[in-house]
């Protein structure tokens, strides 16, 4: 049990009620932001319509004045357009077009706990390639999910994730994981979107995991924007990138971040 309880997101019951109000509001103020998402709005509106929504919830973003180093977030939400991967920033200059994909990645505060999810959104009439890796990005999430049980190990989410995204000829990424999430947006362990069977940490109840495929249509090579934030794909191929909070338990995983009814 020592050994267990060196994960910081393995929680008591109290905690995990915590995270799991945390999430409710992440996941409604997620539904929320993919429903404005139309050709001829900008990547700024949306991100003031989350930051208002996360305060009307009474949370904070925890993606604001996020720190990396000396770099800070300066952004509510994180926006995501096409060839970026993730931590796109709000723009006035960022219209979205006809035929693009946006990935909406909403992570709060609310009484000292996290909550983590995230989903990519077609605008308008997107083509057909892009339909298939949004929707396969989807399913490898349910995927991944679905390994998320007691007794099994971290490898187990990622073999899952990998070999279905892989069997389309797509990629995942390397530079960026899912992750434990609690009192921090960050905790162990690490949950790459690629690895062997029965390979990493093993999972235990209580365990509060973000599960994250990140799918890239062509290479996994990355580079940074000026920004210093908004990571896209080296060879401009579109990205697609769910994201679910799911709680470990004796039987079937939960997911915790479902929106508020």
């Amino acid at each position: 049990m020592l050994r267990k309880r060196s994960y910081r997101s393995i929680r008591p019951d109290e905690e995990v009620e915590a995270v799991r109000e945390s999430c409710i509001i992440a996941a409604t103020v997620l539904d929320e932001l993919c429903k404005l998402v139309k050709p001829g709005v900008t990547t700024y509106d949306l991100d003031q319509e989350g930051k208002k929504l996360i305060a009307e919830m009474g949370a904070e973003s925890a993606c604001y004045n996020y720190r990396v180093g000396e770099k800070i977030y300066p952004g509510h939400t994180c926006l995501s357009v096409n060839d970026e991967v993730v931590h796109g920033i709000g723009k006035l200059s960022r219209v979205l077009n006809e035929g693009d994909n946006i990935t909406v990645d909403v992570c709060v505060f609310h009484n000292g706990f996290v909550g983590d999810n995230a989903r990519t959104v077609l605008v308008g009439n997107a083509s057909d390639e892009m339909k298939l890796l949004v929707e396969r990005t989807q399913e490898a999430l349910k995927l991944g999910i679905a390994q998320a049980r007691a007794g099994n190990r971290v490898g187990d989410i990622s073999h899952a994730v990998q070999t279905f995204v892989e069997g389309f000829g797509y990629n995942v990424v390397r530079n960026f994981v899912g992750h434990g999430v609690g009192r921090t947006m960050h905790e162990d362990p690490q949950i790459p979107n690629f690895g062997r069977k029965k390979s990493g940490a093993k999972l235990y109840p209580g365990m509060t995991l973000a599960i994250e495929p990140m799918v890239v249509a062509g290479s996994f090579d990355l580079v940074e924007d000026e920004d210093q934030w908004t990571a896209r794909t080296k060879d401009g191929k579109p990205a697609a990138h769910f994201e679910h909070t799911v709680l470990v338990t004796e039987d079937e995983p939960e997911i915790l971040t479902i929106p508020k009814k």
